[in-house]
């Protein structure tokens, strides 16, 4: 079985000096290899056949045979890895907790043990009428997270 450590590690090797990262390494039982990487600009095709290349003169096919695919995390996929917060914060995210409540909201900052969005929620002052919308922060720990995602609005 091809070790997911060494993929990790190679993967590692052709990221030292681009702004490209890591976001996930899965190796199947039969040896079906997929590397997601991530670009706060996007990731370009000609990159993933790069590190496709790499990676295949990095292992050996003599030692054990397998089927090899890189590829970007994608708009709209949950984020895996904590710097996809980070490329994100400015911008329309969608979280649900893990208790199934749904918000969306811009992404205001990542901390180490969870973000904060702006979100807007009805608000009824004590003594008020009706309710009025406002823009407040919340902070969510990463462990109460089941997802969050890039979100796409099409006008």
């Amino acid at each position: 079985m091809i070790d997911k450590k060494l993929v990790e590690s190679v993967v590692n090797e052709w990221l030292v000096g681009k702004d490209y990262f890591l976001v996930d390494v899965t190796v199947s039982p039969d040896a079906c290899i997929v590397v997601t990487i991530d670009h706060a600009e996007g990731v370009w095709i000609e990159d993933c056949a790069e590190l496709s290349r790499f990676i295949e003169a990095h292992l050996d096919r003599d030692a054990e045979d397998f089927e090899l695919e890189v590829g970007s995390a994608g708009l709209g996929q949950p984020f895996r890895v904590r710097k996809q917060y980070e490329i994100h914060v400015g911008k329309l995210v969608e979280t649900q907790t893990r208790d199934g409540h749904k918000y969306q909201g811009t992404l205001l900052e990542v901390a180490e043990d969870g973000f904060t969005l702006e979100v807007e929620t009805k608000v009824k002052p004590e003594g008020a009428k009706r309710a009025h919308k406002e823009l407040v922060g919340m902070h969510f720990t990463f462990d109460e997270v089941a997802y969050t995602k890039f979100l796409i609005k099409v006008k």
